[in-house]
């Protein structure tokens, strides 16, 4: 018997509509799948009951002193540190993992899990919150200015980069970048380097006519080397009518809102020692530093313009 051409057109067309479902479901499946696979991959930072069931933590530092840095001995030293040991003994948190990296890559570090707290004294900036979060401060500190030997360009302030060819290096990373910004100083006129390592070098060679960092950062690095100085008569930044002045917490990942909590609850107990006023002392704060770090909430500096 002859086939009826119009029945096999419907078969043909049957067969490419159930080719179609069948294609349409394994791509559904395929989706699904790899969703399911993106989910089970997605970093998550721990939870403080998983840090102290392991009895261990990761904590960062910039290798920047007085603020978090490693000695030669391998031991974890300056204001973050000292504190965040005192911290994670009052959590039952036994072992604590130091981990040294650049400035630049502590907030990425964070967010891609490879520590659970930063001990830097990162300033907390509005910007910076909305990648982060952070205890309240632990620290105030001002600015300054690293220059060469008897400063022969006479510089005092940031501002003094603003017009000109003088040249200003900072940290890749460092909040000098915003201030210098809103000063005013031209892209042309700053060098960016990639950690306070480099900055003695940096001055001293004449790759750029100073450095800018914080007052304590620059001391720090005066007291290394005889080619370079504190400017003496430096000015503090003012913007938008203030004073300049930053303040500094432990940082953490988006999602590490327990851990963050619990270090605020022992940090506002030991900030009423004197115990904690002798480790910020002791690294070169200033009474102002000290009596200044509660000047400011981290809600505040989170929501500041």
């Amino acid at each position: 018997m002859e086939a009826d051409p119009k029945q096999n057109a419907q078969h043909t067309k049957g067969r490419e509509i159930m080719h179609m479902i069948a294609r349409k479901n394994v791509a559904t499946v395929l989706a699904a799948v790899t969703a399911a696979a993106l989910a089970s991959t997605a970093v998550e930072a721990a939870t403080l009951q998983e840090i102290q069931d392991s009895g261990t933590i990761r904590i960062a530092v910039a290798n920047e002193i007085p603020y978090g840095y490693i000695d030669p001995n391998g031991e974890a030293m300056g204001a973050g540190p000292d504190v965040a040991k005192h911290i994670m003994e009052e959590l039952g948190i036994e072992n604590i993992e130091w981990v040294s990296t650049e400035f630049s890559s502590l907030i990425p570090g964070l967010r891609a899990d490879r520590f659970d707290m930063v001990a830097a004294e990162m300033a907390i900036l509005p910007q910076r919150c909305e990648q982060v979060i952070y205890s309240e401060p632990n620290t105030s500190y001002g600015e300054g200015l690293l220059v060469p030997a008897g400063n022969p360009n006479d510089i005092n302030a940031y501002s003094d980069f603003a017009e000109g060819d003088l040249t200003v290096a900072i940290m890749a990373g460092a909040d000098q970048l915003e201030m210098l910004q809103a000063l005013g100083v031209p892209e042309g006129n700053m060098v960016t380097i990639s950690s306070n390592a480099d900055a003695i070098s940096t001055v001293s060679t004449g790759r750029a006519d100073a450095y800018a960092a914080t007052g304590l950062t620059a001391t720090e690095l005066a007291n290394r080397s005889d080619d370079v100085e504190v400017a003496s008569g430096f000015e503090d930044p003012v913007v938008d009518g203030e004073e300049v002045r930053s303040w500094g917490g432990f940082t953490f990942a988006q999602g590490s809102e327990d851990l963050r909590d619990a270090v605020n609850e022992v940090l506002a107990e030991y900030k009423q020692t004197g115990e904690w006023r002798e480790t910020l002392t002791g690294y070169g704060f200033t009474e102002a530093d000290v009596d200044g770090s509660t000047a400011r909430t981290t809600e505040e500096l989170c929501s500041a313009d």
